[in-house]
Formats: structure tokens, sequence, C-alpha cells
């Protein structure tokens, strides 16, 4: 056993709040408080951004693909030959031909821009993300022409739900003798997803290919074809497999490419996040450090007397060491109950804090998500504490040695 009964006992009465000792108690109060706020709100902060970055790759990896497909010369028309070669790939899930473009809609007195996708009503209901988040209508009422499947958000600024009717503008107009006339088509909303990502509830409208075809003035080909795939994180090394099976006239762009700015600002948030808050911490064991280093002075005599009584200078080292170490041991122990039990409560806490309120404390339209995820990560946590104590145990080390290194007749002579 490294601490014995002897070195336990006097530095659990060195911790007992004692009257003459009251600013020393302060101070390893505040330094317990500091640890414990500092390793729960990093265990919180790194569960939330372990959330936002899962969430939003599985809702944008989702609704897009890992892998776009493009042919260099605009349009693919052979596109269904095209798409079965990319399907004949062992690591290949999925390949939808699509037609891609952007649009106007309007209803009523409404206007709003938005991304139309045009696929077969088969690969509509193989997207589970859609398929499994209808909040209102059918696929099976997509029919063939025109019918459309909208984002919840875009149904309620426009009023309208599965039943109603939209009218699409098209950026690419007809040429009439009196210049170029926007081309305008209703369509019928045949039904709602909700997918929980505040962009594609937003902006996001699906169609039948063959409509998009022809709003879009794409007859018989395809803007792009989207490729899923079994490991999203292989892309960048299967990428180059799609390129060779489909010859030099295909380009393709995979999810990282297309999103390597949004997932490089998190990460970088992240690190940032991670070293401000890893700070408090660090001032908490300077607390300890300044503590402690009182604590020796206070107890100058003690130690003189307890070294003549025959105590070495390692139990003296000990005594100390395991009374700073005990405020950086309980204030990790409760930072860590904390952080875990807010992280995983934390959208409960959200609803409750936006009721006490009456305000918006997570507002879907900055954070993308309607909904605030937290993903506890067991590894991150392990290294969370692990920092904390040893923060705490390097923070004793010169305190403790000092008093160790106290000289009793010196000690003596000056009290």
């Amino acid at each position: 056993m490294i601490f014995g009964l002897f070195e336990r006992m006097v530095a659990w009465r060195y911790l007992r709040s004692r009257r003459q000792e009251g600013f020393v108690n302060v101070i390893a109060g505040f330094s317990l408080l500091g640890i414990c706020l500092g390793v729960a709100t990093l265990i919180i902060v790194m569960s939330v951004m372990n959330g936002f970055r899962q969430e939003l790759l599985g809702r944008i990896l989702g609704v897009n693909g890992h892998l776009t497909v493009y042919s260099s010369g605009g349009t693919i028309k052979d596109f269904e030959t095209a798409a079965d070669k990319v399907r004949a790939l062992d690591f290949v899930i999925q390949a939808t031909p699509q037609v891609r473009g952007q649009a106007m809609v309007t209803a009523g007195q409404g206007a709003s821009g938005a991304v139309v996708r045009g696929i077969s009503l088969e690969e509509l209901r193989n997207r589970k993300i859609i398929a499994e988040n209808i909040v209102g209508g059918s696929l099976d009422e997509v029919g063939e022409k025109d019918g459309l499947v909208i984002g919840s958000r875009l149904a309620r600024a426009f009023n309208v739900g599965a039943g109603g009717s939209l009218k699409l503008v098209s950026p690419q107009g007809n040429t009439t003798m009196l210049g170029t006339v926007p081309r305008i088509k209703t369509y019928r909303v045949a039904a709602v997803f909700e997918v929980g990502m505040y962009e594609y509830d937003s902006s996001f409208i699906y169609m039948p290919l063959e409509a998009a075809q022809i709003f879009f003035q794409v007859p018989g080909a395809v803007t792009d074809i989207e490729v899923f795939v079994k490991d999203a994180d292989r892309m960048f090394l299967e990428r180059s497999r799609v390129r060779d099976a489909l010859g030099p006239t295909f380009v393709t762009q995979d999810w990282q490419q297309t999103n390597s700015s949004f997932f490089n600002a998190l990460q970088v948030e992240r690190n940032v996040m991670f070293l401000i808050l890893t700070l408090i911490i660090v001032v908490a064991a300077f607390n300890i450090i300044s503590g402690q280093i009182m604590l020796v002075k206070d107890k100058g005599r003690d130690i003189a007397i307890l070294r003549t009584m025959g105590a070495s200078r390692g139990m003296i080292m000990r005594i100390f060491l395991l009374s700073g170490a005990s405020i950086g041991f309980v204030g990790t122990f409760l930072g860590l109950v904390l952080g875990v039990a807010f992280a995983d409560n934390i959208q409960t806490i959200r609803e409750w804090l936006e009721g006490l309120l009456g305000a918006t404390v997570f507002d879907a339209e900055i954070y993308f998500l309607s909904q605030l995820p937290a993903v506890i990560d067991p590894m991150e946590v392990v290294s969370v504490v692990a920092m904390a104590l040893g923060l705490s145990l390097l923070a004793t080390l010169y305190p403790s040695w000092r008093a160790a290194r106290l000289d009793p007749v010196e000690a003596l002579r000056y009290e």
C-alpha cells in the first residue's frame, strides 16, 4: 500500500475545515470546484461536438451520395450503362442516376429557392433517410410525372401539405420572339419528409426522373450519378476504381471533397474548444499548488514535531501529496458524474431551459440540426479524467517536496 494509515489520517485532518486555516480551505474549495467544472465542461463539449459530427455526417451522407460521378462533356446520356458499371464494383451499395438543378418555388405570395432532384421512384424508396421519415402523404402517390416530395420546413413555409400544389420556375427559360421566358410548371405535393437537418428540410425537393428531365430540358440524360458505398471512410481510396470502371470521360467527387471545408472547420473548432477548456483545469491545478504551499507554511510546526517523533521525509511528502491529490480526485470524480449525466440528458435539459426562459436556446436555422445531439466517447472521457488526475498529481509534487525538505530545527526556532 503506497499510503499508510498514518499518512491518510494526518492528510484527512489537514483537509478538514479549521478556523485558523479557513483561507487555505477556501482555496482548496475553489480548486475542487474548478476541476469539477473543467472536467464536466470538457466531457459535455466533446460529446456535443462528437454528436454534431456524427449527426451531420449521417444526414449529409444519407441524403447525398458518398461519391458523385459527372461527365466531362456535361450531361450523361447513356446513364444506365454507366450506373451498371458502377454497381458491378464490390464495394458499391447503390448507384443512382439523377437530374439535379435549382428552381424557384412559388405558392400564393411566397417565393423561395430550392434544390430539385429527379430520381426514379424505386431509388427514392431505397433512400432510407427519406423513405423512413415521411411525415405526410405517401411515396406511392408520387406517380410518374407530377408528384413532388418536399421537406417539412418548406411545406410549412408555403403552408402546403400532401395534396397541395407548388409552382416551380426553372432558371433555363424558353426562347421566344420576345426573348427568354421563364418556364413555369405546377406540381402537386405527394409526400412531405423530415430528416431533422434544417438545410434539407427547408430547401430540398424530389420529383420523378422523367419529370425532372422534361423540366430541366435534359431529355434521355441525367446530370450525375450518386454512389453509395459500404465504407464511406475508404471512399478516398476507392474512387480511383470508379474512374477506371467508367473511363476517362467521367470525373468523380467524393463526400470529403464536397464537405471538406465544413468538416475541417468543425474539427478545428473542436480542438480549440478542448484547448480552451483544458485551461480551466490548469488554473484549478495552480490553485492546488498555492493552497498546498500555504498549508505547508501553516503546518510548519506540525511538520517539525512529526519529524522529531520519527516521521521520515517520505512520510511527510506522502501526507501532503495525499491531501492535495484528494482535491483533484474528488473534483475529477464529481466532474465525471456531472458531465456524463448532463451529456446523456442534454436534449431534455435544453427543452426545459427553453420552456423556463421562453427563448430558443438551440436554433435549427443556425446549427443545421433540429435537436441537440451528444455522443459520449468512452476513450475521450478516459483521456479527460486521466489528464485531470495527472495535472492534480503534478500540482502537489512541489508543495509536498517542500514540506519534506523542511528543517525541523528551523521550523521550531521561528514559531
